[in-house]
């Protein structure tokens, strides 16, 4: 082996990898394609079980996207599959691809120590925001969408505004670096990632409703976002890309 492959090799064993687990070929083809174009900094892989995880030990494993269709999380099978992951990927994040979007399957998974619920019934816009969140230390749990309509002061994402926040220009994310939020707009933004609604962050908050409205706006005025969602979206690209530009083994904490 000549010294340039061997530089080759060296390399590609120290580029993250997100490794997609889904049994069909044809979807795990498209998650792959539009996985490598919105995540160009990891190395996407795709395989059909989680056997294939075992021989992923000397590879560094950041996230593990398992597909389980219309598997409860109580299966045996998905059971077995998240033992697997743990066993051959003890530091890689967990997010689950479901055809279930109920509070108690979403629940269970986060009780099995899951990152991230990502129901297909998401826009892939919000998928790809999940996977972010997920990938820099966050948890994604999407509340049901029935659930969440009936809860007063619910936002529900609008997926053009997700875009637009992947896509901000340097003159937007330069005036979120300039800004900082206060301690008290950071507890409702952690509140907003979650996606709660105004009442409930109120009550967990011990805030009144028109307190929170008026944090949400300096948040959204802030980040230069059209609504709550893209406020969430566009900070976390902000700790994305300082993340890159300082340190890329370490998570950037918010500015005070």
């Amino acid at each position: 082996m000549d010294d340039i492959t061997s530089k080759r090799l060296n390399g590609a064993l120290h580029v993250p990898v997100l490794v997609i687990i889904e049994p069909h070929l044809l979807p795990r083809t498209c998650i792959l394609n539009v996985l490598r174009r919105e995540l160009a900094d990891f190395e996407i892989l795709d395989m059909a079980t989680v056997r294939g995880l075992d021989c992923m030990s000397t590879r560094d494993v950041r996230l593990v996207l398992l597909s389980i269709a219309d598997k409860p999380i109580g299966d045996p099978s998905v059971e077995d599959d998240l033992a697997f992951v743990a066993e051959h990927c003890p530091n890689a994040a967990v997010a689950i691809l479901s055809n279930h979007d109920d509070e108690p399957t979403a629940q269970a998974a986060m009780q099995r120590g899951v990152r991230g619920f990502l129901p297909t019934s998401l826009p892939i816009e919000v998928v790809i925001a999940g996977l972010r969140l997920v990938l820099v230390g966050g948890v994604y749990r999407p509340l049901p969408v029935a659930e969440m309509n009936r809860m007063p002061g619910f936002d529900p994402p609008d997926a053009r505004g997700l875009a637009s926040a992947y896509l901000m220009n340097e003159a937007a994310r330069a005036a979120i670096d300039r800004s900082g939020l206060t301690p008290r707009e950071q507890h409702v933004l952690a509140e907003l990632e979650l996606g709660l609604p105004n009442k409930l962050i109120a009550a967990k908050l011990k805030l009144s409703e028109s307190t929170v409205k008026m944090h949400i706006q300096h948040i959204m005025r802030k980040c230069a976002a059209h609504n709550r969602t893209e406020a969430v979206l566009r900070w976390r690209g902000r700790s994305l890309a300082q993340n890159r530009d300082h340190d890329p083994g370490t998570a950037p904490m918010p500015e005070t």
